[in-house]
């Protein structure tokens, strides 16, 4: 009875969604204010009923209800309960499921924080997401339907969730991940009302700029502990693979970084308006383009688990309403915006477009590398696989020249600025990193490396940047004592997440340049020397875990006469599945992190072992924390909550975006 509560509740959310998508642009057109107070409740509906069903399909995994589908093809008894429940979206009709509940609770959080803003305004954004909702509850009712049962058919035992997936990071990794990905909705969203509405002014940027900054924040967390679990869990020793999943995820976020900066111009200055638009639409596209190409089954990947080929042809339909849609509103109505280019060539705004374009073009290239292979593919023209050496010959030039206009961004000023102001604001701190970058290695004893140089030039140079913009806010000398008011949310966010790139940045460098590896064969009583420290291999054993059985092995790990770590990895087998595990023990640091993957049994006694060395790998993902809080930090500022907020709406409204 639970399977057919959750698909009614499903079919009822549809049905709430058709209103919302419905209703409310009808009062946005005719006047009426009646269907445009409507829009919030439906909204709610949508969340209350698609919450039913999401708790419905995972009751029935917690119970093992193995005449649904989806539960038997996903989970086993044997299978841990938190693994039984983040099952739930370790599947493609459960992660379709997990994406819509997200947009309806990304709908229901507009409608409620939203009660300051034109009424008309806020019934247009969600009438847009209730398209986008209808959208993905037809195609998880047609295509996907997580509530299928296997009657009467049904098996004893399920086939077990993919060893890959029972680990911590299917818990939280996806969640955060959608969190951005349909968070881009809600941008994309403002959009399309304002181009509705004919006016594309700074309210809408002023609007749409709270929801875009968390959006981003989500999905720069969900990428970096994305990366933290291919790391620890596949047992490579790998950050980033420039794989074609990964990819899908990056490129919204590249196109979300452009948009982030584009939206607080047109917010700050009213200049890049219809620019701004384009990339909010191209943000989301983006985002409905990586759940195509993870969907349709037409990526192959180590982290493609929900794949189905018979599904593409809808969400390809889909794609197209969608972003061709978009594309022609946008074309009939954004020639009939003109910002006024009222500032020079040497202004934070000329400083900001490099960064646009910049990110802008770093998609598109990301996008060309991924897609190529398929196209190729698509019209019998070969068999081509782009990998890291094309990503890394192309993007990471680009990163590099973005890097210098992000320290002098927060120092320069709108509109009109000088050469000779940057050059006297940076040029003393500017000097100082330059000679560390090259001195540097010297002072620790270590050999020079010029893409390390570069690395700590680069990095450096946004750090100054940033704090450089810190003193002169504080106002540190200037005999009027410390202005901490000057602080708000909104700089300090920016701030965190210009360092976390930094961090990103130098931790990728050095990692790449300063790793050490190790492939060998060890029996109990071998010793291996890497990075300094020395590795013994002491014991040997087999433990039982709660669904699998697991060969172990013991290092341990000194450096001289010192005891560092015991670090036991380990090679799963699961009972269910069959399939063999790797599970990777990693000591870590802030300056290093020692990494040892246990592989196949070779001979008597020696097994395959991998040992790294990798300096400052943990900048990786601390620069990406930072990034994220950084973006999150941001909302807290007040002028987005201010009264006169809410009277500009009010202005806005009356003026024409209520037309």
């Amino acid at each position: 009875m639970i399977p057919e509560i959750g698909h009614l509740a499903l079919i009822i959310a549809f049905v709430f969604a058709m209103g919302l998508a419905v209703i409310p642009m009808w009062g946005a057109v005719r006047g009426n204010s009646a269907a445009l107070n409507l829009a919030p409740t439906l909204a709610m509906g949508v969340l209350l009923f698609v919450g039913i069903a999401f708790a419905m399909l995972a009751v029935s995994f917690l119970k093992d209800d193995f005449s649904v589908a989806v539960v038997a093809a996903n989970s086993n008894s044997l299978l841990p309960a938190i693994f039984k429940f983040s099952a739930l979206w370790g599947n493609h009709e459960g992660s379709l499921l997990l994406w819509v509940l997200i947009l309806s609770g990304w709908m229901a959080a507009v409608s409620w924080f939203s009660h300051g803003l034109p009424s008309v305004m806020v019934a247009r954004v969600l009438s847009v997401m209730g398209m986008i909702a209808v959208g993905f509850l037809a195609f998880s009712l047609l295509t996907s339907n997580p509530f299928e049962r296997l009657l009467p058919n049904i098996p004893l035992d399920g086939n077990d969730l993919n060893p890959l997936l029972q680990d911590p990071g299917l818990i939280i990794h996806p969640p955060l991940l959608y969190m951005g990905y349909v968070g881009l909705s809600v941008p994309f969203a403002f959009a399309i009302a304002a181009l509705l509405g004919g006016r594309l002014d700074a309210s809408w940027a002023r609007w749409s700029r709270p929801w875009t900054n968390v959006a981003w924040g989500f999905l720069s967390l969900g990428i970096m502990l994305g990366s933290w679990w291919a790391y620890y869990e596949l047992g490579w020793g790998g950050w980033w693979f420039w794989d074609p999943v990964e990819n899908a995820s990056f490129m919204p976020w590249l196109m979300g970084t452009a948009l982030v900066h584009s939206l607080a111009v047109t917010e700050k200055r009213g200049v890049f308006r219809a620019w701004t638009v384009l990339l909010a639409i191209f943000a989301f596209s983006l985002s409905l383009l990586g759940t195509f190409l993870v969907r349709s089954g037409v990526l192959t990947s180590v982290h493609a688990f929900a794949s189905e080929p018979g599904r593409g042809l809808f969400l390809l339909i889909f794609l197209a309403l969608v972003i061709g849609g978009s594309l022609l509103l946008y074309a009939l109505r954004a020639p009939t915006v003109a910002s006024r280019i009222n500032y020079t060539a040497v202004s934070r705004e000329s400083l900001l477009m490099v960064n646009n374009l910049v990110f802008t073009v770093s998609t598109i290239i990301v996008l060309l590398g991924t897609l190529f292979p398929l196209v190729m593919d698509a019209f019998s023209l070969g068999k081509y696989s782009v990998g890291p050496p094309y990503f890394n010959a192309v993007f990471v030039p680009l990163m590099a020249l973005v890097m210098p206009f992000m320290a002098v961004g927060p120092l320069s000023r709108w509109r009109e600025d000088s050469a000779a102001r940057w050059l006297h604001e940076l040029l003393v701190p500017g000097a100082v990193v330059v000679m560390f970058a090259l001195a540097g290695p010297l002072l620790f004893g270590a050999r020079f490396n010029v893409w390390i140089a570069l690395a700590v030039l680069l990095s450096g140079w946004v750090a100054i940047g940033v704090l450089k913009d810190l003193w002169r806010r504080l106002g540190v000398g200037s005999g009027y004592g410390v202005r901490w008011q000057t602080l708000t949310p909104s700089f300090l966010g920016m701030a965190t997440a210009h360092l976390g790139f930094a961090a990103v940045v130098m931790g990728a460098v050095v990692v790449t340049q300063l790793n050490e590896e190790r492939d060998l064969l060890m029996k109990v009583g071998d010793v291996e020397f890497l990075g300094g420290y020395r590795f013994e291999l002491t014991a040997l054993s087999r433990q039982a875990g709660p669904n699998y059985m697991a060969d172990q092995a013991v290092f341990e790990i000194t450096q001289g006469d010192k005891p560092i770590a015991t670090l036991i990895p380990e090679k799963r087998r699961y009972f269910a599945s069959g399939q063999m595990m790797t599970e990777a023990a990693i000591d870590g640091s802030i300056w290093r992190d020692l990494y040892i993957a246990l592989g196949e049994p070779v001979e008597e006694g020696a097994w395959a072992v991998r040992l790294q060395f990798k300096p400052m790998v943990r900048w990786l993902w601390l620069g990406g924390a930072l990034i994220g809080f950084g973006a999150l930090l941001t909302v807290a500022d007040r002028r987005y909550r201010r009264q006169s907020t809410v009277q500009s709406a009010a202005i806005a409204e009356a003026t024409g975006l209520a037309g």
